[in-house]
């Protein structure tokens, strides 16, 4: 999807995405994860000719195609759509300007704590466990760091028993102590 024509966006029915940008020597910098019921390819959808983002599947995953056209027609005819549309650009723009913030003002250690979080809050369960398996590179990628970073962190959080994490799968022990760690950064901005 990164750099094709827009043509229209995306909803997802089932499955996962990840949504990502590929930056400078083909580095990716993931910019969030898609779940159902959620909208992929909105960022190209206002004047961009072209995609600036794409999207991978990490598990089965089926989406709904709206053309740019369709689209702008429902837009146009229903109302209430095209308000719940502008709270969900809206609070697009609230998340990307969040993440900013984070990247320029957190520790690698708060990143990854937040990056921790945000995948728990998206696709955790009630008792911690996080059910979407990322590689350690996937995690570095979303919390704008290396996967030696994440390593050291996850080892740290694991001796601090914050997490307990066996390959791909990761469990949040104390997620109040966590979400406390990194409380002046505003952790509840980024839903």
């Amino acid at each position: 999807m990164e750099g094709a024509p827009v043509n229209g966006l995306f909803f997802i029915k089932t499955g996962t995405v990840k949504v990502f940008r590929t930056g400078i020597n083909g580095r990716e910098q993931i910019v969030r994860f898609g779940k159902p019921c959620e909208i992929i390819g909105h960022r190209g959808f206002g004047t961009q000719e072209y995609y600036s983002i794409g999207a991978i599947a990490l598990q089965n995953t089926e989406l709904h195609y709206f053309s740019k056209e369709h689209l702008q027609d429902v837009l146009l005819t229903h109302p209430k759509f095209a308000y719940d549309m502008m709270l969900f650009y809206a609070n697009e723009l609230n998340r990307s300007e969040n993440k900013v913030k984070s990247i320029s003002q957190m520790t690698v250690r708060e990143r990854v704590i937040d990056t921790l979080l945000y995948i728990h809050r998206k696709f955790g369960d009630l008792r911690g466990y996080i059910n979407l398996p990322l590689s350690r590179k996937e995690y570095a990628d979303y919390a704008g760091t290396t996967e030696e970073q994440v390593i050291r962190v996850f080892s740290a959080l694991k001796k601090e028993n914050l997490i307990i994490a066996k390959g791909k799968k990761i469990s949040i022990v104390n997620v109040s102590k966590l979400k406390n760690e990194i409380s002046e950064h505003n952790y509840f901005l980024d839903t």
